[in-house]
């Protein structure tokens, strides 16, 4: 069986999760991913002429992103192509004006990548967020913009919701930061950097700096529209200023949204394929593969297609995971049903994800009769038989997929609020269902 559209309309509410009866073989699609989607949604916004996006996500966080750049001036056109999952964009840039509110949601990409650029806006630029997403980390960029001599009043709260006086041009130079709080620091002024009137020399102090391969994502995108970056140091990068050039752009499948259904059949004991699978990518998902060997699965690329297939069982493992740290929540259903325990560490900056995920995986593992306790940068999980029973998914779209996934071996996992999901993934259920039947999509 071939599915080639889905529903837009994603499920919402509580979501009991499929149990699987058997062992899954599937092959699955999986739409956009989110980050590539909107890092060449904010270049193309400044690139030197109209550039498309060709099958780009279209999730309530690349709607935000698509929103706020509307908003800003620039021109954004849907043109169906016939893409599997909805249309490509056609991004024309213009003159940043301002002088409008943008609401973030729950996007951290957006207010991180969207408040650099306010400050290149001929007027005043409110941004505000999903009362569920006030709380993340804002201070460490609102201190670099205001090095650069961006004027904002967030009232002396160092967080959303707060307004950028934009005065049409930052001057540039050099900086520093501590992005010890969230790697989007970094790429949100590597992203405006191209438009600063004399570039950018960033300089992290911090005594860490989380999830890596997301800068190295920033650069290589720009880097593929023309713009110089060299990197003198650790932890240290220089941005000359310039114009992007304008390009068409397919993004890469979500490799993370990728994770829990290749984790299914481990899970299950079968096999599932995901079909794009880059030969090279800057997406943390791309260590799945490693990570899924590590844990048992048996794991095979030819022609574009990722396959796992369960092993023996699963294996217990220490992970250091600073450099992927988005794939915990997957990696925790896994590891509920291993042979021994598993340390997770590095990760601990997901306390100031949607929720704090280190206190929400634990505290769900042990609400279905498991065994799971918190470290200072991590969790570890203790494999006990589980229970069915609510699983919050805490307004985090990671929590509910990891829902998902226990459910498949657990009868009885009920989610609060599947519709989480739609973050990032709308299609999550209709992916998960089809693929439970065998279908390819």
């Amino acid at each position: 069986m071939s599915v080639n559209r889905y529903s837009p309309s994603p499920v919402r509410g509580a979501y009991t999760a499929p149990t699987a009866d058997e062992s899954v073989h599937a092959t699955v699609t999986i739409p956009g991913s989110k980050s590539l989607t909107n890092r060449e949604l904010i270049i193309a916004a400044i690139a030197d002429g109209p550039g498309r996006l060709v099958s780009p996500l279209h999730s309530d966080d690349s709607r935000r992103m698509v929103d706020a750049l509307r908003a800003l001036g620039i021109g954004i056109e849907e043109v169906d192509a016939g893409g599997e999952f909805g249309p490509d964009l056609v991004v024309t840039p213009a003159k940043l004006t301002g002088g409008a509110t943008v609401d973030c949601g729950q996007a951290g990409t957006v207010m991180r990548f969207i408040a650099p650029l306010a400050g290149l806006a001929a007027n005043d630029v409110h941004l505000t967020a999903h009362e569920t997403a006030l709380h993340r980390p804002m201070g460490g960029l609102i201190s670099a913009l205001r090095d650069l001599g961006v004027d904002i009043d967030d009232e002396g709260t160092w967080s959303l919701p707060f307004t950028i006086r934009g005065h049409g041009r930052i001057r540039g130079g050099r900086i520093e930061i501590d992005a010890s709080a969230s790697s989007q620091f970094v790429s949100g002024l590597l992203l405006a950097a191209p438009r600063f009137d004399v570039g950018l020399h960033l300089v992290h102090t911090g005594s860490h700096l989380p999830s890596l391969p997301h800068i190295d994502m920033t650069i290589e995108a720009l880097s593929r529209r023309g713009i110089r970056i060299e990197r003198p140091g650790v932890g240290e990068w220089l941005v000359e200023a310039g114009v992007p050039r304008a390009k068409e752009i397919a993004i890469e499948p979500d490799l993370s949204n990728a994770a829990p259904f290749l984790a299914a059949a481990l899970v299950t004991g079968g096999t599932v394929s995901v079909t794009g699978w880059p030969v090279h990518s800057t997406q943390p998902g791309a260590l799945l593969p490693e990570i899924l060997q590590a844990m048992g699965a048996h794991v095979a690329r030819h022609s574009g297609i990722l396959t796992v297939r369960a092993g023996a069982g699963i294996r217990g493992l220490d992970l250091d995971l600073s450099a992927a740290s988005e794939l915990t929540p997957t990696l925790v259903g896994l590891a509920a049903f291993a042979d021994g325990p598993t340390t997770i560490r590095g990760i601990g900056h997901i306390r100031l994800h949607e929720t704090d995920r280190i206190a929400a995986l634990v505290g769900n593992i042990r609400a279905l009769g498991g065994e799971a306790e918190e470290l200072s940068d991590g969790l570890r999980i203790f494999p006990t038989p589980l229970t069915g029973g609510e699983w919050a998914a805490h307004h985090d779209h990671r929590m509910a997929t990891t829902g998902a996934l226990i459910g498949l071996r657990v009868p009885g996992v009920e989610i609060d609020d599947i519709g989480t999901t739609a973050k990032t993934i709308p299609e999550f259920t209709a992916l998960w269902e089809r693929m439970l039947r065998g279908a390819s999509a």
